[in-house]
C-alpha cells in the first residue's frame, strides 16, 4: 500500500509539473491528450457555456462570458497548487507520516498539512520531520513552490501583454470596418481617391496581426477565451471579416491590392485553423449559408456604387464560395464553441458609429471650402460641429 501510495504522489507530481511547464513556459503547441489544463477547460467552459447561453440580455450574457477567461486562470493555478500540495503529501504518507505533531498523531492529515505550509514557503515549524528524507523532500518541495511562485509572477505580464496587443488591433479595426467589422464596410469605406493603398497597407499589418495571434494563442489557448471589452467585437469577428475582405479580393475584385490579399488571406487562414485544431475542433459542414446568392447580389451593388473596381463575370460568386470553403467552417466550430458570433458580409443594421460623425463632418468641410464665402463655411459647418456628439459603445 506504501509503495501505490508513492508511486501515485510520484506520478501527481509529475503530471502537474509537466503540465504547468507546457501550458507556462513552453513557446509551443503542447502534445498530449491527456493533459490537466486540457481536461480542466473541457470540464469547467462547457457548463459555463451552457449557463451564459441561458441569459437572454445579450449585454449580461456577454458580461458572464467575459468572467470566465481571467477567472479561469485563477482557479488553474489553484488546481495546480493543490494537486502539488496533494502529490508531496501523498509521498510523506508513504514514507509513515515522519512528523512530530503535537496537536495529533502522525496522520495524512498531517501530512497535507505539512506540505501545503512548505509548498507556500508559512515555514511555521509547529510540525517538525525526524527522518532524513523528510527534511530533503521539504527542501525540495519549498524550492518547487518558490519557481512555481516566480513561475507564475512572470506569466500574467506576459499574458495581458499578448491580449492587449491583441485587442488594439481590433479596435483600429472598428473605424475602418464597422462594429462588429464587415468585408462589405471595409471596401466601401476604403473606394476613396488613394484607398486601394491604404487597403493594402491594412492587410499587411492584419497579415502581422494574424502571425502574432497564431503564435501567442497556440503559447497560450487560454488567451482565446479572452474577450474584448465591446459586446460588438471578439478577435474571431475579426479574423473572419479579414478573411472574408481577402476572398473577396482575391475572387472578384480589380486591383493591385489583390497580391497582397493572398499573403494575408494565407496567414490568417493558418491562423484560423491551427486554433481550431487546438480545441480539437472539426470544421462545421452544415452552417447556415452567411452569403447566399441573393445577399451576394446585395454585395455586389454596394460595392458598385462606392466606386469599387468590382470583376463581373459568370465564375465570380463560384469562387468566392470556393474561398469561403477554406475557412468558414474553423470559423464556424470556433464561433460555436466560444459563444462569439461570426460577422455577416453586410450589415442589415448598420451600427452608428464615431466614424460616422467624423466623415459627415469632413464632408460639410468638403463643401465648405468650395464656397468662396467664408460666412457660408461658419453658417454651414459650425453648428454641425456644435451638435456633434460620441456614439455610446456597447459596451
Amino acid at each position: 500500500m506504501r509503495v501505490i501510495t508513492l508511486v501515485a504522489g510520484i506520478a501527481c507530481l509529475f503530471v502537474v509539473l509537466l503540465d504547468a511547464f507546457q501550458t507556462i513556459i513552453l513557446p509551443r503547441r503542447a502534445s498530449g491528450r491527456f493533459r490537466l489544463t486540457q481536461i480542466f477547460y473541457a470540464v469547467t467552459w462547457k457548463p459555463w457555456a451552457f449557463l451564459g447561453k441561458r441569459l437572454r440580455n445579450p449585454r449580461r450574457r456577454e458580461s458572464f462570458f467575459s468572467y470566465y477567461g481571467p477567472m479561469s486562470l485563477i482557479f488553474l493555478l489553484a488546481v495546480w497548487a493543490g494537486s502539488m500540495v496533494v502529490g508531496f503529501a501523498l509521498i510523506f504518507y508513504a514514507l509513515g507520516s515522519p512528523f512530530s505533531d503535537v496537536t495529533q498523531g502522525p496522520s495524512f492529515r498531517s501530512d497535507l498539512y505539512v506540505s501545503g505550509t512548505t509548498i507556500f514557503t508559512l515555514g511555521l515549524g509547529d510540525v517538525t520531520p525526524h527522518s532524513a528524507w523528510a527534511r530533503e523532500i521539504i527542501i525540495l518541495e519549498a524550492g518547487t513552490g518558490l519557481g512555481f511562485l516566480a513561475v507564475v509572477m512572470g506569466y500574467f505580464p506576459v499574458l495581458y501583454s499578448a491580449f492587449s496587443r491583441r485587442e488594439v488591433s481590433i479596435s483600429l479595426l472598428d473605424a475602418r470596418a464597422g462594429s462588429p467589422p464587415t468585408a462589405a464596410e471595409l471596401m466601401r469605406r476604403h473606394s476613396y481617391e488613394g484607398g486601394e493603398s491604404a487597403l493594402s497597407l491594412l492587410l499587411v499589418e492584419w497579415e502581422r496581426w494574424s502571425a502574432e495571434l497564431l503564435e501567442s494563442h497556440i503559447s497560450y489557448p487560454l488567451l482565446c477565451y479572452f474577450r474584448s471589452q465591446h459586446n460588438n467585437q471578439s478577435w474571431i469577428s475579426a479574423l473572419t471579416a479579414v478573411l472574408d475582405t481577402s476572398a473577396l479580393l482575391i475572387a472578384g475584385v480589380q486591383g493591385h491590392e489583390a497580391r497582397q490579399a493572398q499573403l494575408t488571406f494565407a496567414m490568417a487562414r493558418h491562423a484560423m485553423v491551427d486554433l481550431a485544431q487546438i480545441f480539437s475542433l472539426a470544421p462545421i459542414k452544415d452552417a447556415p449559408d452567411r452569403l447566399p446568392a441573393e445577399r451576394y447580389e446585395q454585395l455586389y451593388s454596394l460595392l458598385c456604387q462606392s466606386g469599387v473596381s468590382v470583376c463581373r463575370d459568370g465564375h465570380s460568386y463560384e469562387r468566392l464560395r470556393d474561398m469561403r470553403a477554406l475557412y468558414e467552417g474553423y470559423a464556424e466550430a470556433l464561433a460555436g464553441y466560444l459563444r462569439m458570433p461570426l460577422p455577416p458580409w453586410i450589415a442589415d443594421q448598420p451600427h452608428k458609429d464615431n466614424w460616422l460623425t467624423v466623415a459627415k463632418l469632413r464632408a460639410q468641410t468638403e463643401t465648405a471650402n468650395s464656397h468662396s464665402s467664408h460666412g457660408a463655411f461658419v453658417a454651414d459647418v459650425l453648428p454641425s460641429i456644435a451638435a456633434a456628439r460620441d456614439e455610446r459603445h456597447d459596451f
